[in-house]
């Protein structure tokens, strides 16, 4: 008679989050449901049809694994529940499709900010702006997220933190590094500073110019990335028609370059370019 597919219980997390091994899959697996850790013990069974579970996240790489394992004996056990909270969160209203590190990333990240927000540390975002206006969704569930970071430890997460639990979750679910976004913020903030050089002027944060340029160079620098670039019929017309224009873009070109370690097609500058010479024409309307 073949063996019934079940997990046995790994360990429990709280009430409503076990750690348990899929028996016949042999995979750890991240159990949640309520009151299902109640009276669980290690070597004990659940079976896959339990009513009481509602929602399963399968650990796949071992590496992961392991370092989730370790970090169940090193973080408050009550960070682990409420970033499982969240991830399932994330996963119900933007996509069950997420890069299984989160699952190490969030309650660590989480660990560490309540541990500033006890010590009275300030938590300082320099790209609060530029997350909250590039990714209206993912910030949202990072609001939810930090209400019930509020509500189960008693503290008031700011805005700014809000905006770093915003990248956790762009990370998991574009499948990118946490480093990436952070470096892409960074960078963006520096082609933006280079564009205000060469224009004369400030571009206001609230402004609709600000908000296009942004969000241009942006998913300029997501499709040089991912080798993504779309010939530009205009581009040598460009050069002609607006050389100043051109001249900054390859600036930023070079810069994007440098930091991304990719180069930059010149159809991608001419895009630039022509989204420069709009912003540059507004002054002389």
């Amino acid at each position: 008679m073949s063996e019934q597919r079940r997990f046995e219980i790994v360990r429990s997390l709280s009430n409503n989050v076990v750690l348990a091994n899929d028996v016949l899959g042999n995979k750890e697996t991240i159990l949640m449901g309520k009151g299902l850790g109640f009276g669980a013990k290690p070597g004990g069974s659940l079976e896959t049809s339990d009513t009481r579970i509602e929602k399963t996240f399968v650990i796949e790489d071992k590496q992961h694994l392991s370092q989730y394992q370790m970090l169940l004996g090193q973080i408050d056990p009550e960070v682990i529940v409420i970033s499982e909270k969240i991830i399932s969160i994330v996963s119900e209203q933007l996509t069950p499709d997420l890069n299984e590190h989160i699952h190490l990333a969030l309650p660590s990240h989480i660990e560490y900010a309540l541990y500033r927000l006890r010590n009275n540390i300030a938590i300082e975002n320099p790209f609060l702006w530029e997350i909250r206006t590039l990714n209206p969704k993912e910030f949202e569930l990072a609001s939810q997220a930090a209400e019930l970071i509020n509500k189960t430890f008693d503290v008031e997460v700011p805005e700014d933190e809000i905006g770093f639990l915003t990248i956790h979750i762009q990370s998991a679910v574009a499948h990118v590094p946490v480093g990436n976004f952070v470096q892409y913020n960074h960078l963006l903030k520096d082609l933006v500073a280079l564009i205000e050089r060469e224009r004369g002027r400030v571009i206001p944060k609230d402004s609709i110019d600000y908000l296009r340029l942004i969000t241009h160079l942006r998913f300029a620098m997501e499709r040089i990335r991912q080798g993504d670039a779309t010939k530009n019929p205009f581009r040598d017309n460009l050069k002609e028609m607006a050389p100043y224009e051109f001249s900054v873009a390859q600036k930023c070109a070079d810069l994007m370059s440098k930091k991304l370690e990719i180069e930059v097609p010149e159809d991608e500058t001419a895009y630039i370019a022509m989204h420069l010479y709009r912003l540059f024409h507004k002054d002389s309307e």
